[in-house]
C-alpha cells in the first residue's frame, strides 16, 4: 500500500478508538476481568505502555472493554481508566478481577470497585517464586505449586499450600514469603464455580492474545508513536475479538452475578432456598 493509504487508514483508525473510547458501557454486566499492560519498545527512547481490560459478561461471553495508553501500569494511571469506565456507565465492578503483581491496578481497583475479589495469576507468581531458586530446585517447587492450584476443591488446595510451605521454607525462605503473602488472592478461584476455574486461574485468557500484539510491536522498532502503536493494538485485539468464544459452564454465570455463594465449588443452599424450592 501507499504511504498516502497508509496515512488514511490510519486516522481511520484513530477516529474510531476515540468514538469507541466513548461508547455507552451500561448496558452489559461483567462478572470477570483479566488485565494486563502491555509493553512497547517502538521507540528506543519512548517506552509505551498500554493498558488492557478484557471481560466476562453475564451470558460467558468475552469481549474487550478497554486498550488506552498508560504509564509504567502506575495506580494514577489504572485509576483514570476505571474512573473514566465509570463515567460511562459502568457503575458495577466485576465479581472477580485477575491479574499480576501490578501493585497499581490492585490499589485503584480497592479504591473504584472495593467489593471486587482478587485472583492472582498463578503464571505470574510461579516465575516469581522460581526465580530466586537455583535451577535444580526449581522443577520440585513447580511440581509442588501445580498441586496447589490443581486441587479439585479449596480445603485441598490449602493442604497442599501447607505442605509446600512446610517443606521448603527452611532451605528456600525468600521464595516461600512471596508464595505465602498473596495466598488469599492465589486462592480466589476456589469460591467461584469450577467450571469456571481453567479461565479465571491465569490471565493466560488475555496473555495468548497480547502475544500476537507483542509480536507486531517488537518488528516495529525505532518508528511510529503512541498514537500509532494504541491505534495498532487496538485493531489487533478487536480482530482477535472475533474469535473468542464462550466460556466453560457459562449458564452458572448468573448465579455468580446474583451473589450466590459457592463452597468446594458446589453451589451452597441456605435454608431459605431449601424452602423455596
Amino acid at each position: 500500500m501507499s504511504a498516502n493509504t497508509i496515512s488514511r487508514l490510519k486516522q481511520h483508525w484513530i477516529e474510531e478508538h476515540r468514538a469507541w473510547c466513548r461508547r455507552d458501557l451500561g448496558e452489559r454486566r461483567w462478572v470477570s476481568w483479566w488485565v494486563d499492560g502491555v509493553d512497547s519498545n517502538v521507540r528506543l527512547d519512548d517506552r509505551v505502555c498500554l493498558l488492557v481490560i478484557v471481560g466476562v459478561t453475564e451470558h460467558g461471553h468475552q469481549a474487550l472493554i478497554a486498550v488506552e495508553d498508560g504509564h509504567r501500569e502506575s495506580e494514577a494511571s489504572w485509576y483514570a481508566l476505571r474512573a473514566g469506565l465509570r463515567a460511562r456507565g459502568l457503575m458495577q465492578g466485576p465479581k472477580l478481577a485477575v491479574g499480576d503483581g501490578a501493585l497499581g491496578f490492585w490499589k485503584a481497583l480497592a479504591k473504584l470497585y472495593p467489593d471486587t475479589a482478587h485472583q492472582r495469576c498463578w503464571v505470574h507468581k510461579t516465575a516469581n517464586v522460581l526465580e530466586p531458586l537455583p535451577k535444580s530446585v526449581q522443577p520440585k517447587v513447580k511440581a509442588a505449586l501445580h498441586e496447589i492450584w490443581m486441587a479439585e476443591t479449596r480445603a485441598d488446595a490449602h493442604t497442599a499450600f501447607d505442605q509446600t510451605l512446610k517443606r521448603f521454607q527452611p532451605k528456600s525462605p525468600r521464595a516461600m514469603d512471596c508464595l505465602a503473602k498473596d495466598r488469599d488472592a492465589l486462592l480466589a478461584f476456589s469460591d467461584c464455580p469450577v467450571a469456571h476455574w481453567v479461565h479465571i486461574r491465569t490471565t493466560n485468557p488475555i496473555k495468548s492474545t497480547c502475544a500476537t500484539v507483542r509480536l507486531r510491536t517488537d518488528r516495529m522498532r525505532n518508528c511510529g508513536s503512541h498514537e500509532t502503536t494504541l491505534t495498532m493494538v487496538f485493531k489487533l485485539l478487536q480482530s482477535a475479538q472475533t474469535g473468542w468464544q464462550r466460556i466453560k459452564g457459562f449458564r452458572k454465570l448468573e448465579l455468580v452475578v446474583n451473589n450466590v455463594q459457592f463452597r468446594n465449588a458446589e453451589h451452597v443452599v441456605d435454608q431459605k432456598d431449601r424452602v423455596a424450592a
